[in-house]
């Protein structure tokens, strides 16, 4: 299984956390809640990953 950091961040006017993984150009979300972004960040890194992008 490999890891990735994500860099998370709550924006202030909208209570939204927003995330992104810096080794993966292109991965990144936003959600309502910690668990559903780091879901949100699963899904994303995933696709990415079956799409040959390469960290």
């Amino acid at each position: 299984m490999r890891r990735f950091t994500a860099v998370v961040e709550q924006d202030r006017e909208t209570g939204l956390f927003v995330g992104y993984v810096p080794e993966l150009p292109g991965a990144h979300s936003q959600a309502g809640s910690l668990d559903e972004l780091a879901e949100n960040l699963r899904e994303v890194i995933a696709m990415l990953l079956e799409d040959g992008c390469r960290p």
